[in-house]
């Protein structure tokens, strides 16, 4: 029997050189490194600006932060994604107002986005679902029609592209993470893209307590002065330092996550039980985070003893995502959302299973994986 984890952070003897001359060095915070990394990530990803967070989160609530959102403001919010997506907007005391999925793909209904905007909504917020790019051109037409602002949610999506352009560089700024099982990490951490200036001043000062002067602009040490109100959303130089030789290696990790992701696709499309997302097209790239299926008719309410006989194999699992936000407690008793609202995001919650394509895993893993499947679909039936 094989172990297959569902994630596993790929550290090297190059990353652990890197944390040790940090570590060696008189600066581990407000330092070189995490500048460097910035540096690299826009580079890698062809922004002009991105600055450095201490998470994905951080990176959306800076955003709507620095947008000014406020209490009666509205963000269009995908119904189908992590929580902190929509987290970010109740930071502000604004509200998310949700859209429904597109069954394809797993990504926000575009369709539906015309009739949940109000007078009040600010924002238009965009998840790329387990790295499939949304359709930026149908979002930006309704967002510039309305002038809204458009944030998207690239957590899953380093090495996402919409007709050739990297996810995060649509819309007006794009959050990514770098928590340990994502396609690369930092331990934790986040960062922001944008091809706006001003906002990359902002965040980058807001991050910091709003403290106007950093250390190397200060004519003498501890003298500064706060002019807006800021966080303490600050990357160490630790963790950049990670991020940096992470990111020397991200296109070898992302090229055997495609590999994995191919391999495994075509062996499950032969299990009737089972249906697949789009993964891609003509102008869309995924990163290829992990593979989602959704379980068919009767085998929908197995999914538990499918994914208990996978781990009794070996084989890791995840949901992506157990619950549509508007129905996790917090927003189903805030906003009174019935059982029955969201229909197609509840659906991916309840029917979908997230099999591991990571770069620590290989083809005989991925057909180990297939076979798993079909023995769990027999052993169920």
């Amino acid at each position: 029997m094989r172990t297959i984890s569902f994630g596993k952070p790929m550290i090297g003897e190059e990353e652990k050189r890197a944390v040790l001359d940090v570590l060696e060095s008189p600066i581990l915070v407000h330092g070189p490194k995490a500048k460097e990394f910035e540096n690299a990530f826009a580079a890698y990803t062809a922004s002009q600006y991105a600055v450095s967070v201490s998470s994905c989160t951080a990176a959306l609530h800076l955003s709507y932060f620095s947008l000014g959102l406020e209490q009666g403001d509205e963000v269009i919010v995908p119904a189908q994604t992590h929580n902190a997506t929509a987290h970010a907007v109740e930071y502000c005391g604004a509200k998310p107002v949700f859209v429904d999925a597109e069954i394809q793909t797993g990504n926000i209904d575009i369709e539906q986005i015309e009739d949940a905007i109000t007078d009040r909504t600010k924002a238009i917020s965009v998840v790329h679902f387990l790295g499939m790019p949304v359709d930026m051109d149908k979002i930006n037409k309704v967002a510039k029609r309305r002038n809204l602002f458009v944030l998207e949610d690239c957590a899953l999506a380093i090495g996402t592209y919409f007709k050739g352009v990297h996810a995060g560089l649509h819309g007006d700024a794009g959050g990514f993470s770098f928590y340990p099982v994502k396609h690369m990490t930092t331990a934790e951490g986040g960062m922001l893209i944008t091809k706006h200036a001003d906002l990359a001043g902002q965040i980058g000062q807001k991050k910091a307590f709003g403290v106007n002067r950093t250390h190397s602009h200060r004519t003498i040490p501890g003298v500064y002065d706060v002019d807006v109100l800021g966080y303490n959303y600050r990357m160490n130089e630790i963790q950049a330092s990670i991020g940096i030789e992470q990111l020397k290696r991200v296109d070898g990790f992302l090229e055997k996550r495609a590999q994995n992701y191919r391999a495994l696709e075509k062996g499950i499309r032969e299990i009737e039980e089972i249906s697949l997302f789009q993964s891609t097209s003509k102008d869309f790239q995924s990163g290829y985070y992990c593979l989602s299926v959704m379980l068919k008719g009767p085998f929908l309410r197995k999914r538990f003893e499918i994914v208990s006989h996978l781990k009794a194999n070996g084989v890791g699992t995840s949901v992506y995502y157990p619950k549509a936000v508007p129905h996790l407690t917090y927003y189903k008793e805030k906003y009174s959302y019935s059982d029955d609202s969201f229909p197609v995001a509840s659906l991916i919650s309840k029917s979908s299973i997230a099999l591991p394509v990571g770069p620590h895993l290989n083809i005989e893993d991925m057909n180990y994986i297939i076979e798993s499947i079909k023995n769990a679909i027999k052993g169920v039936k």
